[in-house]
């Protein structure tokens, strides 16, 4: 699956603010590396020097049009990995490791937490953000809509990303020696412009089946989604669409 870093960031605000929300609970003063893992076109990169500016920071991401834009923009002693998660592994204890609204995509993101824990250094901590609106009317219509036989031919079979319950996050990073903060927070993203809910969606959720589907099938997918979207996330009288999003958080700090 191809990312568009251009379409990723149309919302980078509303996007990046779950991360200063994140960043927040982290309570790790001095830090000698920090590691973002799912770092995206490094848009969030700005965020870690100014809260640790003598670490080294190194962002990782599996999208070679991700790590492209992130190396461009990346500033100097930053350091850009392409690398899958499910492989990738610290050369030396992390003194802060996040991640944010990457994880969803991992296939039994759960059991990868376990080891991305055992790299936190002693006073360290392990933050990460999840998307869990997958039972929202956006990722409903999503879903139902690619399984209709006009699509079925090329989204049968699409891997769709998926998020835990507060709780389970909470029982895999919870042990001896470890300090853990889960919370839940919905967001009412006002969006505008034509066919909000779609241009929102079709940077994250979407991209599965919208790569998947050939170009024709690809502009009728996008019509019909609209359509429906529009019905169940109507215009308010000034024009704009309310979109609720909610996302888990967890912060486990090692003592």
């Amino acid at each position: 699956m191809r990312w568009d870093p251009d379409e990723y960031l149309r919302r980078k605000a509303e996007r990046s603010r779950a991360y200063d929300e994140l960043l927040a609970r982290v309570d790790v003063v001095d830090a000698e590396l920090v590691v973002d893992l799912g770092c995206g076109p490094g848009h969030l990169v700005d965020r870690l020097i100014a809260r640790w500016p003598g670490a080294q920071i190194v962002g990782v991401d599996s999208s070679p049009d991700m790590v492209a834009a992130a190396r461009a923009q990346a500033p100097a002693g930053v350091r850009i990995e392409q690398a899958d998660l499910r492989e990738w592994a610290a050369d030396r204890p992390v003194d802060v490791l996040t991640s944010n609204a990457t994880l969803q995509w991992v296939p039994d993101h759960l059991a990868m937490l376990e080891r991305l824990r055992a790299m936190v250094a002693p006073g360290g901590a392990l933050a990460i953000g999840v998307p869990s609106n997958f039972d929202r009317p956006s990722h409903v219509l999503l879903r139902a809509l690619a399984a209709d036989a006009a699509f079925a031919p090329w989204t049968s079979g699409l891997a769709w990303p998926s998020s835990a319950a507060p709780e389970a996050y909470l029982d895999v990073l919870s042990g001896p020696g470890w300090r853990v903060d889960v919370w839940q927070s919905t967001y009412w993203h006002v969006l505008d412009g034509p066919d909000p809910v779609l241009a929102w969606i079709s940077g994250t959720g979407a991209r599965p089946v919208l790569e998947a589907l050939p170009d024709a099938e690809r502009a009728d997918f996008r019509r019909r989604y609209a359509a429906a979207a529009a019905e169940v996330y109507p215009s308010r009288p000034d024009g704009t669409v309310v979109l609720p999003f909610t996302r888990t958080f967890a912060v486990a700090h090692r003592r």
